[in-house]
């Protein structure tokens, strides 16, 4: 143990934090990486070609597996379709275990197709519609065969201008085409609703904010949930508030990870509000302590959500991955008690002090100290790059249809 980490263990034990339990549950975070994140991808103006960038299913898998392999707590790649169709889903599935991974959301596509263009399920032509909704039923038939137990929704569907659609109607054909998907679906599984503020619509999105996820998910029923997007907001709304709502209402089922300082929501977690990200997983935290919310709290998806349109795909990963694990054990050492005390008191200085105490933390002592417990480099940046994983990737062909 190096002497940075053993000072941070002195300081974490005089709050009265266990230390076997915080390391545990850092252990215990596991992190969804998705499967178009390794892909070729870009801006609204042009997608960036770069060698050894998968084309195939497999090939992401690979590379999933690799970020699984030196961050230890990415077990999971979110897939999307019909981007990720196979021939044999049975197979890729054993591809999948035999990489020492599984799939796991599955993503419909619903706003690649032309006839998309004025709405898919929300469309005035109820072919478009049941076209739509047809999809989603297929993504659960896909889902079982990967054993997967979670469809991840978000539709582009809304109007570019006042008077472009009835937005009664279009809310009242999206419950439909969800109590469809629910009917559908098994009972174990879950539909995460995603929302966002606008884009590619201007006017207005059909599912705008969480509220509107919220009372989907109300109406469709229990299988049904809130995801949020952390860049799917306007600018400066107070995520954590909506999070901590949604636990107290037992409704929010999952995150997808990313960052954005104006309209897109695309670029690596933390790299821009890296204190809110930390205050999220402080409310999620806290609520683990709440018989009421526990289940809840412990039962939410953790994803990536980024399109990598410069970045060097698999480090950008990386990197994505140990900025939740940052922020997250960050939250971790935030004295619960002295903080409970402080608010009981009114004492508005020392409750943010407390707070902030934890935020400016350096966890990378700690974080190192539980990587070598569990049996990965300590620096899972620098040991990927030392891999030749990149250099081997080129010489297999990928990008040129290898599986």
């Amino acid at each position: 143990m190096n002497k940075e980490y053993l000072i941070l263990e002195e300081k974490i034990k005089d709050k009265g934090i266990d230390i076997n339990w915080l390391k545990q549950s850092i252990k215990e975070l596991e992190i969804e990486t998705p499967s178009w994140g390794y892909g070729d991808s870009g801006t609204r103006f042009k997608v960036f070609k770069k060698e050894g960038v998968p084309s195939t299913l497999y090939e992401k898998l690979d590379d999933a597996a690799i970020v699984n392999k030196y961050t230890g707590v990415c077990p999971s790649v979110a897939v999307h379709i019909p981007w990720d169709k196979v021939d044999d889903y049975d197979d890729a599935s054993a591809y999948a275990k035999k990489l020492g991974i599984r799939i796991g959301a599955v993503n419909p596509n619903l706003f690649q197709d032309d006839e998309y263009m004025l709405g898919s399920v929300t469309n005035t032509d109820e072919k478009i519609r049941k076209k739509a909704i047809a999809h989603m039923i297929e993504c659960v038939d896909i889902a079982r065969k990967f054993k997967s137990k979670t469809l991840s929704l978000w539709f582009a569907d809304g109007t570019n201008y006042p008077g472009q659609g009835n937005i009664r109607k279009r809310k009242n054909w999206m419950l439909e085409s969800l109590v469809a998907l629910d009917k559908a679906m098994d009972d174990d599984m879950r539909m995460l609703i995603e929302y966002k503020a606008f884009e590619p619509a201007f006017y207005h999105t059909d599912i705008n904010d969480w509220g509107m996820s919220y009372l989907l998910s109300t109406k469709v029923g229990k299988k049904a949930q809130v995801l949020v997007d952390l860049g799917h907001h306007a600018q400066e709304v107070n995520i954590e508030h909506i999070v901590a709502t949604l636990l107290d209402e037992q409704k929010i089922g999952g995150f997808h990870f990313n960052n954005k300082k104006y309209a897109d929501d695309d670029l690596i977690v933390g790299t821009i509000k890296p204190y809110e990200l930390f205050l999220i997983f402080n409310e999620i935290i806290d609520a683990k302590f709440d018989d009421k919310t526990k289940a809840c709290a412990n039962n939410i998806a953790y994803m990536i959500d980024q399109s990598h349109a410069i970045e060097p795909k698999v480090p950008a990963m990386i990197k994505s991955v140990i900025n939740v694990q940052v922020a997250h054990a960050k939250a971790l050492l935030v004295d619960r008690k002295a903080l409970e005390i402080a608010r009981e008191n009114n004492d508005v200085l020392l409750a943010e002090s407390i707070i902030k105490d934890a935020y400016l933390t350096d966890v990378r002592p700690l974080l190192e100290q539980v990587r070598e417990e569990m049996g990965i480099d300590k620096d899972p940046m620098k040991a990927y790059l030392a891999s030749g994983y990149e250099e081997e990737k080129l010489k297999r062909g990928f990008g040129q249809g290898w599986e």
